[in-house]
């Protein structure tokens, strides 16, 4: 059975399967006020595929591309898709960092798919801060961190970070130098 059937159809009008993204998304962040965060992160994943039917972004010195039935998307449901996108792998993020044990591999993943659209979104730059870090990469994770500070400079859990991260970074320098 394909992807297509198993989704009822994902053939439909753009205006349907950006509506139907949206109900998978809303019952998604129900799901997370109600710390039901693996519920949560599949209401999420089905909210995004629901947009993989959808035509993505014209590439240049071509025509835009065409919904399933030859339509191509208003620039309202482009806005549309891209903020259910940015908000869906923001949520994603959110609800993988309430796991117990953290895949802050996919966390960072997702983070940087929200910057790639929204570079400033405090949210992204502070889970991929603290993904980088807990991955060991310090230097990525005070890049990223000072940047959420920037947006939010009295934010304590970004504040708390950058000095954990400065603490690290000390250390390894301070090793380096007693190796050398």
């Amino acid at each position: 059975m394909d992807r297509g059937s198993l989704l009822g159809g994902v053939r439909g009008d753009p205006g349907q399967l950006i509506h139907r993204s949206l109900d998978f998304k809303s019952q998604g962040a129900q799901c997370y006020k109600d710390k039901k965060y693996r519920e949560a992160i599949g209401k999420y994943h089905r909210a995004l595929l629901e947009l993989k039917g959808l035509p993505g972004e014209p590439e240049p010195g071509r025509d835009p591309p065409e919904g399933p039935q030859g339509t191509p998307l208003t620039e309202e449901q482009r806005l549309a898709v891209e903020n259910i996108e940015v908000d869906c792998y923001n949520s994603l993020a959110a609800c993988l960092l309430q796991a117990e044990l953290v895949n802050y591999e996919r966390v960072k993943e997702y983070c940087l798919k929200v910057l790639k659209k929204e570079g400033e979104n405090f949210k992204a730059l502070y889970r991929s801060g603290v993904a980088f870090y807990h991955l060991g990469d310090y230097d990525k994770a005070l890049y990223y961190l000072k940047e959420a500070k920037s947006r939010q400079p009295t934010d304590t859990n970004v504040i708390r970070y950058i000095q954990l991260a400065e603490m690290k970074l000390s250390r390894c320098n301070q090793r380096e130098k007693e190796l050398s």
